[in-house]
């Protein structure tokens, strides 16, 4: 009975340090990157969808190569690393008819949005 006791103690204790403190926000969320990571790998290795994706991607780069700037160049690079990647870039900048990036222009991030 002593052991039930003193693991609803230390769930009990864990449960506030989680909901009520700061104190595990740091651990978990890298925890939940390392777990998308990892996701991301599996899905990559056993996936064929990703290679249709990558062809699209580079035919995009390519297209966008003279009109973006360095820095456009390497949000772009870090947007289009994965499907979640863009999964999230088209999520948050795609909707709507507010379009607002704090890199891209107005006019690159339409044609970004237009060619996803």
């Amino acid at each position: 009975m002593r052991g039930w006791i003193i693991l609803a103690g230390v769930g009990g204790l864990i449960y506030y340090l989680a909901t009520q403190t700061h104190t595990l926000d740091e651990p978990i969320a890298t925890t939940e990157v390392l777990l998308n990571k990892i996701e991301q790998r599996l899905d990559a290795m056993t996936g064929t969808q990703i290679i249709r994706m990558e062809k699209k991607h580079a035919q995009l780069k390519a297209a966008l190569s003279e009109r973006l700037s360095n820095a456009e160049l390497q949000e772009l690079n870090h947007v289009l690393e994965s499907q979640y990647t863009v999964a999230d870039f088209k999520a948050e900048y795609c909707r709507g008819n507010v379009l607002t990036h704090p890199v891209f222009s107005k006019d690159n991030l339409q044609f970004i949005c237009d060619n996803f």
